[in-house]
């Protein structure tokens, strides 16, 4: 066997899928999928096949001849607990395609499936987060994103709710039972009171970019290839609609960037507050999370994150997760280069120190394992979900940025169109990065110390603290505070909500809990409706006894389901006495339904960690 990705089963020396034509239906009672994948490889093979599952029911495999006789299977009974279980199909000679039928689990890892009374609209809702190895919790795959697919997809829902995946929409049209392919039986496919949702995706993505959602979703037109969805009513849709209204010119200032947009649309889907991360980069279709909405256009920069991932990430993907930084850092580099055009180079450099602080953090976070401040650590056997950080958004930038600094802006430019230009829709490794940087920078191994900045820990002597006069002011009052100094009206007049996350981030953690309170009965921050400012001083807050504020945490844990929010207000409350430690397992176990399975593992991770 020749391994192409430590987090997957997947053999090198076989083909791969190629294209999957999919056919859900969508049982909301069962919380489940029937499903069937007719799956063509990228070459005819004899012989073992290797698939990645996670807790699914696979029913059955059989040839696409007329006889569609059928596969031999073999799915493993012990699972592993990061890659799940490798199913192994037995093929007849020169088998270039091959139908499974299959069924997910409640449990699905990729999978969130809201009841009515959790819900907005009072209608049931479920969506899919595939990154990063859980699309073969929803169909057998090779769950790598070294192997790029092409699929078709038929989603069996309620008529109704609506559908949106991030693909070509084709139809809403009614079932016919030749749609399924065996996923279940005609009349439960064609039942009255059920509609067909069709979609195409005809360029080839990882399979973790595989994303739907269905429930009672509208939507309102932003631009002529933007859209924003929502279920949450007309109220959130007119809030997203004014939050988001930039974004088609986003979307011009990328291409006059990094290149054309490949992608046709760029579409966004607001999702219930379950939702645990700020946006995910789904090509034509980005998931974001409610927080983003916050009133003042600042969610935008969100948004110029996924975005910039139609460039980096999405046409140019990390061939496995130990080259993760290829596709964050890149992302984090061109969003700020979207952010400085659009809302001017001073926020830029907000956005840049805020990423400095949260990449010093994760120095103090990953301090008895170093291996996790590598841009390329080793990954075999760990959970990314596990070790998910800021390490390779922000050291990968400043990798990034050392770079443009060495060789000036317009030859940064220039190489990053090419380098875009030259991988597109290709899935490639740190290795073949650097030979294309020192192929068309030559002599830059000479100037910047690759080695030191790739395999090396911790972060790298010639990184850089960005610096800016709004920048220079919020750290002078941050250290300010630490000798009782409570910043004046008059210097926060024109803060907005990124300001204030910076100022509490630089504030030193050994503070009073008598200054806590002060500065929030001046600014009332731990009723901020912004959550990075609200959990940033609640951050502050818990580990100075302020158990006043302990409400505001549990709400706070109990309304939003995004990991930004729950890693630290856990760890912070599981780091402390064990009254604190308490609250936090009441309030996990109060709230880890409304979680998705992803933020749930995660929050469970921590607790137990910490006893």
């Amino acid at each position: 066997m020749a391994p192409v990705d430590p987090h997957s089963y997947t053999d090198g020396a076989h083909p791969v899928t190629a294209h999957a034509s999919l056919a859900f239906y969508l049982d909301f009672s069962a919380s489940a999928i029937h499903a069937s994948a007719l799956v063509t490889l990228s070459a005819p093979h004899s012989g073992d096949l290797l698939l990645d599952t996670r807790a699914l029911a696979v029913h059955s495999a059989s040839t696409t001849t007329e006889a569609a006789d059928p596969i031999p299977l073999a799915l493993a009974a012990d699972a592993d607990p990061v890659l799940g279980s490798a199913l192994t199909l037995t093929l007849p000679p020169d088998t270039s395609s091959f139908l499974l039928t299959f069924s997910t689990s409640p449990d699905a890892s990729a999978l969130q499936w809201l009841s009515p009374p959790q819900t907005a609209s009072g209608l049931p809702f479920v969506f899919s987060q595939c990154q990063s190895i859980h699309a073969r919790s929803i169909f057998p795959c090779h769950d790598t994103p070294a192997a790029r697919i092409t699929y078709s997809l038929l989603l069996n829902v309620p008529a109704r709710l609506s559908a949106v995946a991030a693909a070509r929409h084709v139809a809403r049209r009614d079932p016919v039972s030749s749609d399924h392919r065996g996923a279940c039986d005609d009349a439960l496919w064609c039942a009255p009171g059920r509609i067909v949702e069709e979609f195409q995706m005809a360029q080839c993505v990882p399979p973790y970019l595989f994303a739907f959602a269905a429930g009672a979703i509208g939507s309102r037109d932003l631009g002529p290839r933007t859209r924003v969805y929502a279920e949450g009513g007309d109220t959130l849709l007119d809030d997203a609609a004014r939050e988001f209204a930039g974004v088609e010119d986003m979307v011009k200032v990328g291409e006059s960037l990094f290149g054309p947009y490949d992608w046709e649309r760029f579409d966004l889907l607001v999702l219930p507050p379950s939702f645990p991360y700020g946006g995910m980069e789904n090509p034509r279709m980005v998931f974001l999370t409610p927080t983003v909405i916050k009133g003042d256009a600042a969610g935008a920069q969100v948004v110029a994150h996924e975005l910039a991932h139609s460039w980096t990430g999405n046409l140019i993907t990390n061939k496995t997760n130990e080259d993760f930084w290829l596709n964050e850092g890149f992302t984090t580099y061109a969003e700020r280069r979207i952010v400085e055009v659009v809302q001017g180079e001073e926020r830029a450099a907000l956005n840049m120190g805020i990423g400095w602080r949260g990449l010093n953090r994760m120095m103090e976070r990953f301090k008895d394992n170093m291996e996790f401040t590598k841009l390329k650590p080793k990954m075999a056997g760990i959970d990314p979900d596990d070790v998910y950080s800021e390490v390779p958004y922000e050291k990968g930038f400043q990798f990034l940025w050392r770079i443009e600094r060495q060789i000036g802006r317009p030859a940064f430019d220039e190489f990053l169109k090419k380098y875009i230009a030259t991988f597109k829709f290709q899935s490639i490794d740190t290795e073949t990065f650097l030979e294309f940087l020192k192929a068309n920078v030559p002599g830059i191994e000479n100037q910047v110390d690759l080695d030191v900045w790739i395999e090396g820990t911790g972060i790298p002597p010639d990184a850089m603290e960005p610096d800016s006069a709004t920048y220079r002011k919020i750290c002078t009052l941050a250290a300010e505070f630490k000798s009782g100094k409570i910043p004046s009206e008059d210097e926060v007049a024109d803060w907005s909500g990124q300001e204030w996350e910076l100022y509490l981030e630089n504030l030193s953690t050994d503070v009073e809990a008598s200054q806590v309170t002060a500065l929030d009965e001046r600014y009332k921050l731990s009723e901020s409706r912004d959550y990075e400012v609200k959990v940033a001083f609640l951050q502050l807050a818990i580990p100075t006894g302020c158990r006043c504020y302990f409400n505001e945490v549990e709400k706070c844990l109990k309304q939003v389901g995004r990991m930004k929010y729950l890693r630290p207000l856990y760890s912070s409350l599981a780091k402390c006495s064990e009254e604190e430690k308490m609250l936090a397992k009441r309030i996990f176990s109060e709230a880890h339904e409304f979680y998705h399975p992803i933020a749930r593992s995660v929050a469970e991770s921590i607790l137990s960690k910490h006893g």
